[in-house]
C-alpha cells in the first residue's frame, strides 16, 4: 500500500460519500462518455461553422439553411445517442440496451418524418445538406471515439 492512500484512494479527512461514489475519478464509467460528448459537440460546431463558411458563400442562404439542417440532424443523432447512454450509465445493461434501441427507433421515424416534410422544399440547397450531413456524421463520430479512446479508467474493482 503506498503511505498516505486509504484503500478507497480518498482523502480520509474528507466526509463518507458513501458507498455509491466513485473512490476516485478514475472509477466513474460515465467520464468516456462526457468526454466523446465535448468531443462531438466541438467537432460538431467545427464543421457547422467550417460549412457555412463554404456553403454559404457558394450557394447563398439556401447553402446555410442546407448546412443548419445537416448539422442539426446528423450531429443530433450521434450526440443524443451518447446522451442516452450517459443517462442510462447506473442503471443494468438491460435497461441501457432499450433505451439506447428505443431512443435510435424514436430519431429514425423522426429522421424520416423530417425528412418527408422537407422533401419538396426549395428554401435549401440539396447537395449541401447531403455533404454537411456526411461530414458532420463522420467527423462527429470520430472526435466521441478519440475522447473517449483519451479517457483513464479502472478496470479492477476493489475489494
Amino acid at each position: 500500500m503506498i503511505p498516505g492512500v486509504t484503500e478507497r484512494n480518498v482523502d480520509p479527512a474528507a466526509p463518507d460519500a458513501g458507498p455509491a461514489a466513485p473512490a476516485s475519478r478514475y472509477d466513474d464509467s460515465r467520464r468516456p462518455l462526457a468526454s466523446a460528448a465535448r468531443h462531438g459537440a466541438l467537432a460538431l460546431a467545427a464543421v457547422t461553422v467550417v460549412s457555412l463558411l463554404i456553403w454559404g458563400g457558394k450557394e447563398g442562404l439556401p447553402g446555410v439553411w442546407a448546412v443548419l439542417l445537416g448539422a442539426a440532424i446528423g450531429g443530433g443523432f450521434v450526440l443524443l445517442t451518447v446522451a442516452t447512454v450517459w443517462a442510462t450509465a447506473r442503471t443494468s445493461p438491460t435497461v441501457t440496451g432499450a433505451v439506447v434501441l428505443g431512443g435510435w427507433l424514436l430519431k429514425i421515424i423522426a429522421l424520416i418524418a423530417v425528412l418527408a416534410l422537407i422533401r419538396d422544399a426549395g428554401f435549401y440547397d440539396r447537395i449541401a445538406f447531403v455533404v454537411t450531413v456526411a461530414v458532420v456524421l463522420v467527423a462527429t463520430l470520430a472526435a466521441e471515439v478519440w475522447g473517449m479512446a483519451q479517457e483513464n479508467l479502472t478496470y479492477a474493482g476493489s475489494r
